[in-house]
């Protein structure tokens, strides 16, 4: 196969790498597996561009994106509208996506896996036609998101300490909204804390990304109005993987939702995929069986033998 990798840069941990060096050491390991590897680094800002220019590139077979979950986001909208194949390099914080395609997190192993992979397809979510390969959230996970962007802060670490200064923060007055919420299973008009839609069911770990992405569904999440206390309590469940169990938070699976915010306030947010955008009045999730071509890694088990 011939592929284009395309490395952000700016991006987690590529960002502390000589990536001269990491780019010649993905080629060797794809040619060792007969393919053909070009590496493309640029800065953040232009790692979109780039991903599209790469896929209307005559004769590439698959794209790789290298980055953390924004730019995986991104790629996987350039391979949904082009159907080129995506290959991930779990390069992030969280690197969700990758970990439910079960591509190792070490960066040299997921170049073996990758390298030693097969094309498959997976299933992908659109939210008003925008594309997001695990979450779609409004509500705390977005005011988190809100107030985390507006610290600073130059490293992984630094970000995490971040994320808790913003978990503080919203713990302290938990957002309390009314969402409409239309189903295949009839109307509910509820008033709630929060509400995630999900690529697929998300596992039982203390991550929160599918364990699967062939099951054909949406999973929605809902979590009741809560104070202080239960919404630090949920972030505990959240922490040890438990919050399914909690009495806050119901579930249903659908292949399709649309959520009508009647009351919605001006400069709202939602998060897709880690990064916040406006959030629209009326937002129509699916779920695209099959949707997304992507390069499945190897397993371990066999790329170490």
């Amino acid at each position: 196969m011939r592929i284009i990798a395309v490395l952000n840069r700016d991006g987690g941990t590529l960002r502390t790498m000589d990536l001269d060096a990491f780019s010649a050491e993905a080629i060797a390991v794809f040619a060792e597996h007969g393919h053909e590897l070009e590496c493309r680094v640029v800065p953040g800002k232009a790692v979109q561009a780039e991903l599209a220019r790469a896929a209307k590139t005559e004769g590439v077979d698959a794209i790789l994106a290298g980055g953390g979950d924004g730019t995986i986001s991104s790629a996987a909208g350039v391979a949904f509208a082009t159907k080129v194949p995506l290959a991930v390099l779990p390069a992030g914080t969280m690197n969700l996506f990758a970990r439910s395609l079960k591509v190792p997190q070490e960066l040299h192993e997921a170049l073996e896996a990758l390298a030693g992979g097969m094309i498959g397809q997976v299933d992908v979510g659109s939210a008003n036609d925008r594309v997001f390969v695990y979450q779609f959230n409004v509500g705390i996970h977005a005011r988190l998101v809100r107030i985390r962007e507006g610290m600073v802060y130059r490293s992984r670490l630094g970000k995490m300490f971040a994320s808790l200064r913003a978990v503080a923060a919203t713990v302290v007055r938990p957002p309390n909204f009314e969402v409409e919420l239309h189903t295949p299973e009839g109307r509910q008009l509820r008033r709630i804390s929060g509400i995630v839609v999900s690529n697929n069911p998300i596992g039982t770990g203390p991550l929160p990304h599918p364990d699967q992405l062939d099951a054909g569904l949406l999973a929605v999440y809902v979590t009741d109005p809560m104070s202080s206390w239960a919404l630090l309590k949920l972030v505990a469940d959240i922490v040890r993987g438990t919050w399914k169990s909690s009495p806050l938070v119901s579930s249903i699976l659908v292949e399709e939702a649309v959520l009508h915010f009647p009351r919605r306030k001006r400069g709202a947010h939602a998060v897709i995929d880690g990064e916040l955008i406006r959030l629209d009045k009326v937002v129509r999730l699916r779920v695209h069986p099959g949707g997304l071509p992507v390069l499945l890694p190897q397993p371990v088990t066999q790329a170490s033998e």
